[in-house]
């Protein structure tokens, strides 16, 4: 869920100090000892393909002996496998034989009005916060490509789930729901529909888009940006995680940026704003237009944790 907290290995540090010495630990020990393999332009592109635990580092915010950030060196992305690696590449171009590259149909949802969850499994419901921070971002996003955010209760999982197959940019303003366990039960909220008469199935909540249900989709969007809350999370298996990312590539998206924790609401809107506006007005590729928004971001909010959650999954074209 986005929130004010942090979270990941970022939060599981203490602030200050220690923070630092667990990102300089990581560092030491994953980027060290190939850092004279790294390119030098930092405009070229570093793939990481992470193994078990390492799946929820937060490499941008890695940093060196002489207080340097990763992201402040090198354009990073991630990827789940070499395999998974392959099938994003030719999604992108089949996603490019069809389509070309002009932008259409450019689907924005943000601050939904919220599903009633139970905070733990047998508790009673309890409606998920409004998120006013994810709204700005929507409106801010959808004025630059020339459409109209879906808000409030005009975003229902069904209204949404419509419109995902024919958009070709597809950016999700809302929480997050993280199954550690049973990553395809993962969701993204958005608005209950509103008929009585359609309750929803057992075990099932109303305005939840749950991963599984994302993999039977069929999607022609060249990114997907899931600006929520743990959406990068899920069942940590050997072949990478089982959540909503490895769903979206399933279902056809070659390019899928999310989170790694429980992002704050104001700095995210912003950082999401920055990376629209390097990637449609500078024509900065998507991993370019990511590391230039952190670089941004991180002036006016130094701390990893506001800048930091976010990674690029897949291709950078």
């Amino acid at each position: 869920m986005r929130s004010r907290a942090g979270g990941g290995i970022i939060a599981q540090a203490a602030p200050g100090a220690n923070q630092t010495e667990k990102l300089q630990k990581l560092h030491q020990l994953l980027i060290k000892p190939i850092a004279n393999l790294l390119p030098k332009d930092p405009n070229n592109r570093i793939i990481f393909i992470p193994q078990s635990g390492l799946f929820l580092v937060p490499f941008p915010a890695l940093k060196d002996e002489n207080g340097k950030f990763l992201i402040e060196k090198h354009t990073i992305l991630t990827a789940p496998s070499i395999q998974v690696l392959d099938l994003t590449h030719k999604e992108k171009q089949h996603e490019q034989m069809l389509h070309g590259t002009s932008v259409q149909n450019v689907l924005v949802v943000g601050n939904p009005t919220m599903p009633f969850v139970p905070p733990s499994p047998g508790e009673a419901p309890q409606q998920l916060p409004s998120l006013p921070g994810a709204e700005l971002e929507a409106k801010d996003i959808a004025q630059q490509f020339n459409t109209q955010a879906i808000i409030g209760k005009q975003a229902t999982k069904k209204a949404i789930a419509q419109k995902m197959p024919s958009a070709r940019i597809i950016h999700f303003a809302t929480h997050g729901i993280l199954d550690d366990y049973r990553g395809l039960v993962s969701s993204l909220a958005f608005a209950p529909e509103p008929s009585p008469n359609s309750p929803p199935k057992p075990g099932e909540i109303n305005g939840l888009l749950t991963a599984e249900e994302i993999l039977d989709m069929k999607l022609q969007a060249e990114l997907v940006v899931l600006s929520a809350c743990d959406t990068g999370r899920g069942r940590i298996t050997g072949d990478g995680v089982i959540g909503l990312s490895r769903s979206f590539i399933l279902a056809g998206v070659p390019s899928i940026m999310v989170s790694l924790w429980s992002v704050p609401d104001a700095p995210t809107a912003s950082l999401m704003t920055q990376f629209y506006t390097n990637f449609k007005q500078y024509r900065m590729d998507k991993a370019q237009a990511l590391r230039q928004a952190m670089l941004t971001i991180m002036k006016k909010h130094p701390n990893p944790r506001d800048w930091a959650a976010f990674t690029l999954i897949g291709e950078s074209e």
